[in-house]
């Protein structure tokens, strides 16, 4: 594939467009990931979840063509295991213990931790303007979560420990973003999106069910994977969570940001926790109140800024 280059207005348009259908869709995740949270442990949901996501790979790595050398393979483990088993285990552990509203707040914390990333490590710039619409963007999203108050049918509280634990998934999720764009230097985003997550997803298989195969061994209380008793309603929260907000999320994303800089395309991220807060006011019986709609106009500001602004190539070289 060659060097990852901005051709022109159309590209970047349509790379801007990706990124904001991603960040769209990986808005409805701790929704339905809450969903199936409540039938199940965690483990077993982000099992599922990324198998239902495998089966939405699957096709384009069988018709890809593929060589990764030994550092290009050594790149794809790390990618994968940082953006699978780990990022997904560690913020689901978190969603499980604090609220919608909380996990969706951490989370905007993540345009800002991937612009200074893509700052430090892969040489992109990003200007005074560009870092206010960014802190703004952050801002917005945290008015915007902050605006639902709690009604009486909030069925779980949040906690420190959730909004930690969540907050540390990010900076796996940072590393996956990073090494995926490193490997798009030289492999299409369609390949190192599914490789990443059947990797991922080969990585994730014994580390839920290995407890319960080796019960025979250690005869420890290990409860099987739930099947039979799963309901269709979480079935099918699975099913989207899994089809649409980590496989086609995940091939849009690593499109987007192979066509637009890093940096700027963070800003997209923030529509997970705008999307996301308001699902989870739905569903927590909240309301949006006048910080909300102020954060809301924060962050369609600063997407605005960030995509219509000229600026320059910038490289793309991350983590050498």
């Amino acid at each position: 594939m060659g060097k990852n280059t901005i051709s022109g207005p159309r590209l970047t348009f349509l790379g801007y467009g990706a990124c904001f259908i991603a960040g769209c869709l990986w808005g409805t995740g701790f929704y339905f990931s809450r969903l199936a949270l409540n039938e199940m442990s965690v483990e077993y949901m982000v099992l599922y979840r990324i198998l239902f996501a495998c089966l939405g790979v699957l096709p384009v790595a069988l018709v890809s063509r593929w060589r990764f050398s030994g550092a290009e393979l050594r790149t794809l483990l790390l990618s994968a295991a940082f953006g699978i088993p780990i990022s997904c285990l560690i913020q689901f552990s978190g969603l499980a213990r604090t609220t919608v509203s909380h996990a969706s707040l951490m989370v905007g914390a993540m345009p800002v931790m991937l612009g200074v990333a893509a700052t430090l490590f892969a040489g992109e710039r990003l200007d005074r303007i560009g870092w206010m619409a960014l802190c703004g963007s952050t801002i917005g999203a945290a008015l915007l979560t902050m605006g639902g108050s709690h009604g009486a049918h909030t069925r779980d509280q949040p906690s420190l420990t959730g909004d930690l634990l969540v907050l540390v998934s990010l900076l796996a999720a940072l590393a996956w973003i990073l090494l995926s764009k490193k490997l798009m230097l030289t492999h299409s985003p369609s390949v190192v999106s599914a490789y990443t997550i059947l990797v991922g997803g080969a990585m994730l298989l014994p580390w839920v069910l290995g407890p319960w195969l080796l019960t025979p061994l250690t005869h420890a209380r290990v409860a099987p994977p739930p099947f039979a008793a799963i309901s269709w309603t979480a079935w099918g929260a699975l099913a989207f969570s899994g089809l649409f907000c980590t496989a086609v999320t995940t091939l849009l994303w690593n499109w987007g940001i192979h066509h637009v800089p890093a940096s700027r395309a963070g800003v997209f991220l923030n529509i997970e926790p705008a999307l996301g807060s308001w699902l989870g006011v739905q569903l927590l019986g909240e309301h949006l109140g006048a910080f909300a709609w102020v954060g809301g106009g924060l962050i369609l500001a600063a997407a605005v800024t960030l995509t219509t602004r000229g600026h320059e190539s910038e490289p793309a070289i991350l983590l050498e």
